[in-house]
């Protein structure tokens, strides 16, 4: 039934607030003090509009900035309850109204919600006199209906609950008068009804019991003894039966109050008045003021504080000297005025750090509560971001706020901000303080591996062996951690004819290409590729690079000997006339090299029997010619041995043995040319198309050369810096030479017309400076720039 009656009276409030148009977001509970353990508080799931399924992922969760725990939620029902007993007096001091302020955190989705829960005060402190006995002097000369104040009792509770009035046990010769200075406090004063009669009765032993209003009442009792004294028969009078003052906070110690006014009609000692404080209570006058007593002068002995106290209630009393003395009682009510003294208080809860870098927009990072201990103006405070950070301060209720994300986070970019909140009351004038939030923003996998480039270009030599590393790949990635952590794998080839997966392998963690067979450039030159690296996030991200591997030749073909000197057991020979003069052309050896570049550049050597100086050969042409004219001491028959050779590293060569043989007349030489039966009037097919042929490669060569040189004459001189001019060098056999910085043509013409044939070397797939190979007058050559390494073209 209690529980239902605080559920009621919760429900009430709520529906209160509701009616008042409160738009603030908290949500208000009350309960009374000192509730068991368990008892219910609110509905918290109701009020937050939580169902019971969204209840039980929502990760509710209760937080206070109090050291107790006082209220748990329970997470089944959603019903906020007490943890602990709360005792409103330990709480709320001095206060009429107590609350105890807590949060809501909803992690799924986040979101903060302030919950005001009301401390009802119930009757559980009774009034309590500061001291057992008081003892009160009175003259038998005492008038009727003279007034002695008497003591307060001090309740800690409030309100209703408090002190609401006194009683006197019954006597013959005091009434009690209670008065009540607004709703604060209630005062009583001993009325005496009745003439005293030391000589009767000296003694009167009265009890003053202070009863509180609550339900059922409590109440407090002190003993009086009175005392009846004998003739000084007029008290001194106080000018004002109350003094008001007001005193500035943080007055300097010593300034001025207010000086009271106190006389007595009686002269001599009976007329001379001392001033004292009466009843310190539990404020303890005397610490905070001083009074003079002979002048009546009341001083500041303390540093007064607002905060502290915003009035003193002070009862002073003026006695005279008489025997006995006599007294009069009243009060002075000191108000303190608040000066702008304390600055406002940062407190930060609830922080959500790090936080990751695609949060939305809104997001809650931290709940931020704003609070002044001055009062009025001095207390109001404003609170605001310094500097600029992608977040905002967002208002909830009066001084409670909470720091949200306001623009787009990139851990990249920056991975953790020092949010500076400053917070200025409205004071005059104004004090400000500053709270340096430290947030870290939490790595997302939002930034694929990059490669060095789109295309990545790997030079592998042939013959190597399988397994062996041909390029290592890496990336770059601005993630962090498995975010950052790269796999690679082989995509697809691009040409549809290679199986890739049978010729390379990459390493998934290291990125290092690994062969899988050997390479022969002779029939792979090269070949591409695409590799994909994808990170370990969550969602993985990925990029993709081409990979061209590129075959570099090695010197692993030996030239060979073309027809019709390669015919395996045919006799190799050649006639020559005996009257053949210097010059004279002999034979013409072909050979060709399956390799590219310098490995492919042949060079002719001839070798003839030990002293005769006979025979000559073009080094590039291989053309052999007679150096002299024959003379009757020369053989009849000159065995020669042709070495054939390429200039690779190392150098691979062939041999070809020819007899020449001297015969007397010309007419006996029969050549396979001489051979050829020409027929001027029956011009064949095959006759034309091979005219025709050699008629438009010369076109086209010639084409070319002149538009290579035309180009050239017209260039700036920026293009004279990235190019070397052209060289071409014409040698005493008969062959050119053509040399560029970007492409370099090897062309070579024989000076005899039947045999006459051009070759042409075009440049390498990796572009590398070209060399220039000129022959000099003895048919030796020599390197002064890289000869391409791709293939030759042969046109006859």
């Amino acid at each position: 039934m209690a529980v239902r009656e605080q559920l009621d009276h919760v429900g009430l409030i709520f529906a209160l607030l509701c009616l008042c148009d409160w738009t603030a977001a908290q949500i208000s509970y009350s309960i009374s003090e000192e509730a068991d353990k368990g008892t219910v508080v609110g509905n918290l799931a109701k009020d937050l509009n939580l169902s019971e399924k969204r209840l039980l992922s929502s990760g509710l969760q209760i937080t206070s900035g109090y050291e107790t725990r006082y209220f748990d939620v329970d997470l089944d029902s959603g019903v906020l309850l007490v943890n602990e007993r709360v005792d409103r007096e330990k709480l709320c001091p001095n206060n009429a109204r107590c609350s105890l302020d807590l949060e809501a955190v909803l992690s799924n989705p986040r979101s903060l919600h302030r919950i005001e829960v009301l401390i009802n005060d119930i009757n559980d402190n009774a009034p309590v006199f500061m001291e057992k006995i008081f003892t009160l002097d009175i003259f038998e000369s005492s008038y009727i209906g003279e007034r002695h104040p008497l003591p307060s009792a001090h309740d800690a509770d409030e309100g209703s609950n408090s002190v609401q009035t006194y009683k006197l046990s019954p006597n013959d010769y005091f009434t009690l008068d209670s008065q009540s200075i607004g709703d604060e406090s209630v005062s009583a004063e001993l009325v005496l009804q009745k003439a005293l009669d030391r000589e009767k009765q000296s003694v009167v032993d009265l009890t003053l019991t202070a009863v509180d209003g609550g339900t059922p009442p409590k109440s407090g009792t002190l003993q009086i003894r009175v005392k009846v004294l004998d003739a000084n028969d007029n008290s001194p009078t106080f000018s004002k039966s109350l003094y008001k003052v007001q005193v500035v906070e943080n007055t300097n110690l010593g300034s001025h109050l207010l000086s009271l006014e106190a006389s007595d009609v009686d002269e001599g000692v009976n007329g001379q008045v001392m001033f004292s404080f009466t009843d310190r209570g539990r404020l303890n006058i005397e610490e905070k003021f001083a009074l003079n007593e002979n002048t009546g002068e009341i001083t500041v002995k303390a540093n007064i504080d607002y905060e502290e106290s915003k009035a003193f209630e002070i009862r002073v009393q003026a006695r005279d000297k008489g025997s006995p003395p006599r007294s009069a009682h009243s009060k002075v009510l000191v108000e303190v005025l608040d000066v702008n003294d304390n600055a406002p208080e940062i407190t930060v809860s609830s922080l959500m750090s790090p936080v990751k870098e695609d949060a939305e927009l809104g997001t809650a990072v931290a709940m931020v509560t704003i609070t002044d201990r001055d009062g009025g103006k001095n207390g109001q405070t404003n609170c605001k971001m310094i500097g600029s950070a992608p977040f905002r301060i967002k208002s909830n209720y009066k001084n409670y706020y909470s720091l949200v994300v306001d623009g787009r986070l990139d851990r990249e970019n920056i991975s953790e901000y020092n949010v500076s909140i400053m917070a200025t009351d409205e004071g005059s004038p104004s004090l400000t303080s500053t709270n340096i939030i430290h947030i870290q923003v939490s790595d997302v996998n939002d930034n694929p591996p990059r490669f060095t480039g789109d295309v990545i270009n790997v030079y592998v030599k042939e013959n190597r062996l399988p397994g062996t590393v041909m390029k290592k790949l890496t990336t770059t990635d601005s993630d962090v951690d498995e975010n950052a952590k790269a796999n690679f794998h082989l995509m697809k080839a691009l040409a549809k004819d290679i199986k890739i997966q049978s010729m390379v392998n990459i390493n998934a963690d290291t990125g290092d290409i690994v062969s899988l067979q050997s390479f022969d450039f002779e029939k792979l030159k090269t070949f591409q590729f695409k590799v994909q690296a994808t990170d370990s996030g969550v969602p993985p991200l990925s990029s993709n690079v081409t990979v061209k591997v590129f075959i570099l030749d090695e010197n692993d073909n030996s030239p060979e000997i073309l027809a019709p000197y390669s015919e395996l057991g045919s006799v190799n020979s050649e006639n020559i006339p005996y009257s053949a003069e210097a010059g004279y052309f002999v034979a013409k050896i072909r050979a060709v090299d399956a390799d590219s570049g310098y490995n492919a550049l042949l060079s002719y050597h001839l070798s003839e029997p030990k002293g005769n100086n006979l025979f000559r050969i073009g080094t590039s042409s291989g053309e052999i010619r007679t150096k002299r004219r024959m003379s009757d001491n020369d053989l009849k028959t000159h065995p020669l041995v042709v070495l054939v050779s390429d200039n690779g590293e190392p150098s691979l060569s062939a041999t070809v043995s020819i007899d020449v043989v001297v015969v007397e007349s010309s007419a006996d030489i029969q050549t396979q040319f001489r051979h050829v039966t020409m027929k001027e009037e029956n011009f064949s097919d095959l006759n034309l198309y091979l005219l025709i042929a050699i008629v438009a490669v010369s076109s086209i060569f010639l084409l070319s050369l002149v538009t290579l040189i035309a180009v050239r004459c017209h260039r700036t001189d920026s293009d004279f810096s990235r190019y070397s001019p052209p060289m071409i060098t014409t040698h005493p056999d008969g062959s050119w030479s053509y040399s560029k910085s970007t492409q370099q043509y090897d062309v070579c013409f024989s000076s005899d017309t039947l045999k006459s044939d051009v070759v042409v070397f075009p440049a390498p797939f990796p572009p590398v400076d070209a060399e220039l190979i000129s022959i000099n007058g003895g048919d030796t050559f020599t390197r002064t720039q890289t000869l391409p390494t791709k293939e030759k073209v042969r046109w006859k």
